[in-house]
């Protein structure tokens, strides 16, 4: 190997200093890994880089077939007795689609070779640039030696060596070689790449698509950090290829420090295969197996694996009882794909299978991430359903048959309901019916559950466990102490609804917007006779049906000011709805319209309930006043205040139904409460949103939501505040009161920070927090979390993890996940 000084520079990037502790990740052991995980998930990405369109080797040898040699020189010499020419002075040759640079360049006849002398730069087809200050080429430009190399490839990575060798026009041979996939750096050329691999021999099989690198060594910022005799990694222009994956680092109390060193095997074109064997300390070894396929109309997916736990008592709590890992084989399988049959319909499948309910969250494996989601949305069920799918100009159908697996130990299999269907369709008239829109919603739900669901709305009954498949005593189990979540048996339902709107602005500028909906539904029931359902429905085979004919009115009339600095509007709203009384309340089980939240969002909605299984009911007219001032320069005041009142007939807040659905929202009383929304935007650094229910007799404030966000040059602040007053009829027995607040700040142009905390106030406690620092550029990334998850379920019940991700662009990506054990909560 030559000495370090013989070595040519590559043009690197700039640096700063702040970057040193870089160095010590000497852990990430880069031997022969491949760069593509067929199925690993990294939070951060490289930026995409400009794609070159490349010919295909055959584009290729037909452009050097059938193209001449061009030559363009300022002064052509001509050595007759030798059989020699020379071209001299800003030299191009253009041939086959590559073209050749030099001060200087000689061509022998009689050994048929190019020598080029220099500032030699020779560019070829696919985009590949190699310099030297001297080659030696077939005149087809395959083979050759050259001097003081460097190459940039298509997608900005580099090459370089004090001297290199190409043969058969495959392969290329740099000694004391040099490789980085970093941009190069314009203000200071004499700095190193942030990371660069230095061997004595870098052979690149262009055939093989393959890079071998010996006695190589990384360097971070020009330090050398790890020595590696012997590595080799696919082309960089390579997107599958087969080979080991980089190894993922992990600790955990359940199992131990663990590797899993995944295989990747690019079986065709349209198919691999990934095998990941983990290897732990604590629990012996677990393997999953993936194949993924892509056929002519779409592409599926399975993955299997499993382990012999080699200490099944850890999952035993201080108590002896056992968790759902206290067993001696554990594994899932799942499955994925999704295939068109159209340009417009679609049709696909879902699948999980998992040994037990937290297999998945105890060895952090792909079908449970929710230690990597910041706030509590991540995967809290499995999904196992076959679907189709189809959208036209203007319409939408949808049908699927859904089974879930619940990843809690708080789940209950049979109380989870089978969805053997549900069926939308929609459809929205082209032409105007008698000047306005004329559309249609059809909804099919099907349903079956083995056995009752409770929830317990009363301390007693939550404390004494009176609504829990456990109690024997069915007295216990009435309307005063539980709710009825779901029904067990079998429930379908067909509901058709046709609706129709116009909307008719008169010469002073009042818009009247009449309204029609006609919906039906009917009902086939089957439920069961479980302890204490007979409190809520009656057990039975039945069927109902109920039609639902409706008929308002809305009225608005904006007043526009405009002025110098921006416009004023002030636009009050009146709405009046008439129909018949809501039937069969508490008959037809209320599956998906158990949740009812009144709000500004839905004052002025026809059917408040969200769900098919209740429709709205009775008379009743709302009324609102809505302002908004919107400046020339872009921020805007928007605020709404309104009410709504039941005129006459039934309300069907006030009467309740196996799940109170309306009791407490604030709509169960003749005068409703009071809602307002305010929201504030002065420009685009800041938005403030503020929502409030006030009580309509007090105007006690019974609901009330502040959302703040700022983007402030480096800044991104986000607070959410939410404040709640009890609604025991729905098992809240106090006031809830919660902070969620989230900031990131970019502390350089490749730096930035990130931080979140929800805060329960009415508990005082965290219940979710994530701290983070990631770096990313052109050729780097390092990310480092801290997630706090304290629902976990499964022991123990607090998740604290530290997670680590570098990725060096073209090589790979490898990472560390650590549990923290023995830390307590905040």
């Amino acid at each position: 190997m030559r000495p370090r000084s013989a070595r040519p520079s590559l043009l690197p990037r700039c640096l700063g200093t702040g970057l040193a502790a870089v160095l010590g990740l000497g852990l990430f052991v880069m031997s022969a890994f491949d760069s593509r995980p067929a199925s690993a998930q990294t939070p951060l990405y490289f930026p995409e880089r400009p794609k070159h369109a490349k010919p295909t080797p055959a584009e290729q040898r037909r452009q050097s077939e059938k193209a001449p040699m061009l030559l363009q020189a300022i002064e052509i010499q001509y050595d007759y007795a030798n059989h020699r020419v020379a071209a001299v002075g800003n030299v191009r040759i253009y041939y086959g689609g590559s073209t050749l640079e030099a001060d200087k360049v000689s061509y022998d006849e009689n050994t048929k070779r190019l020598h080029a002398e220099g500032n030699v730069r020779l560019t070829e087809a696919d985009g590949k640039i190699t310099y030297g200050q001297i080659m030696d080429l077939s005149d087809d430009f395959r083979d050759g030696f050259v001097d003081s190399l460097r190459i940039d490839a298509p997608d900005q990575t580099r090459f370089a060596g004090a001297r290199a060798e190409r043969s058969s026009g495959n392969f290329t041979v740099f000694h004391s070689g040099v490789y980085t996939a970093c941009e190069p750096c314009k203000d200071d050329p004499k700095k190193p790449p942030f990371w660069q691999i230095k061997a004595a021999r870098i052979i690149h099989n262009q055939g093989e698509r393959m890079v071998y690198f010996e006695n190589a060594q990384l360097e971070f910022m020009g330090m050398p950090t790890l020595y590696m005799p012997y590595f080799s990694a696919p082309d960089p222009t390579v997107k599958r290829k087969t080979g080991w994956l980089m190894p993922v680092y992990s600790h955990s109390s359940k199992y131990g420090f663990g590797i899993k060193t995944p295989y990747y095997w690019a079986v065709a074109p349209d198919r691999d295969v990934t095998i990941t064997p983990m290897l732990m300390s604590k629990q012996g070894g677990l393997v999953e197996t993936e194949y993924r396929q892509r056929v002519e109309n779409g592409s599926f997916m399975v993955r299997a694996g499993g382990l012999h736990q080699a200490d099944k008592n850890y999952f035993l709590r201080d108590d002896g009882t056992a968790t759902p890992g206290y067993t001696n084989w554990r594994g899932s399988l799942e499955t994925s794909g999704q295939f068109s049959l159209s340009d417009k319909w679609i049709w696909g499948f879902d699948g999980v299978a998992p040994s037990d309910k937290t297999y998945f969250q105890d060895y952090n494996l792909p079908g449970y991430r929710s230690n990597l989601d910041a706030f509590g949305s991540g995967v809290t069920e499995g999904v196992s359903q076959t679907y189709i799918s189809g959208r036209g100009d203007r319409s939408f159908f949808d049908a699927r048959a859904i089974y879930y697996y619940g990843f809690s130990e708080s789940d209950n299999q049979r109380q989870i309901p089978v969805i053997h269907p549900v069926v939308d369709y929609s459809y929205v008239f082209e032409h105007p019916v008698l000047g306005g829109e004329l559309g249609y919603n059809v909804n099919f739900t099907s349903l079956s559950r083995e056995q009752a669901s409770f929830d317990p709305i009363t301390q007693s009954a939550s404390l004494n466990g009176l609504c829990l498949p456990t109690s024997a005593d069915p007295a216990a189990r009435m309307p005063a102490n539980c709710l009825l979540r779901g029904v067990p048996g079998t429930y379908s339902r067909l509901s058709a609804e046709t609706h129709w709107r116009k909307s008719i602005t008169d010469p002073i500028g009042q818009v009247f917007t009449p309204f029609v909906t006609m919906r039906g539904d009917f009902a086939a029931i089957s439920i069961k006779s479980d302890l204490g359902v007979s409190n809520y429905v009656t057990p039975g085979d039945s069927t109902d049906v109920r039609a639902m004919p409706t008929a308002g009115m809305q009225y608005r009339y904006p007043f526009i000011n405009v002025q110098s600095w921006g416009t004023q509007t002030l636009e009050p709203v009146a709405q009046i709805i008439v129909r018949p009384n809501e039937t069969r309340i508490g008959s037809i089980p209320n599956e998906d319209s158990q949740s009812l939240i009144f709000d500004d969002s839905n004052l002025l909605r026809e059917n408040r309930f969200v769900g098919w299984d209740r429709v709205e009911g009775g008379g009743r007219a709302d009324v609102a006043v809505q302002y908004t001032a919107q400046a020339n320069r872009g921020g805007f005041v928007n605020a709404l205040f309104g009410q709504s009142y039941h005129l006459f007939g039934l309300n069907s807040f006030a009467v309740s139904d196996a799940t109170n659905t309306g009791l407490g929202s604030g709509l169960d009383t003749s005068h409703s409460d009071y809602v307002a929304r305010v929201s504030f935007q002065p420009d685009r650094t800041y938005t403030f949103t503020t929502r409030y229910r006030f009580d309509q007799s007090t105007f006690a404030v019974q609901r009330f939501e502040a959302e703040s966000r700022a983007n402030y040059d480096r800044w991104i602040l986000t607070l959410l505040y939410g404040n709640y007053a009890p609604q025991p009829q729905l098992g809240f027995l106090t006031r809830r009161e919660g902070l969620l607040s989230t900031a990131s700040v970019k502390l350089s142009a490749n730096w930035q920070a990130t931080a979140g905390l929800r805060y329960d106030l009415d508990a005082h406690k965290v219940d979710q927090t994530v701290f983070g620092i990631g770096y990313l550029d052109d050729c780097f990334i390092l990310a480092l979390n801290y997630v706090t998850s304290y629902d976990y379920s499964g022991n123990p019940t607090a998740d604290h993890r530290i997670l680590l991700q570098m990725s060096l662009r073209t090589l790979g990506t490898t990472g560390v996940s650590q549990s923290v054990g023995g830390v307590g909560g905040l």
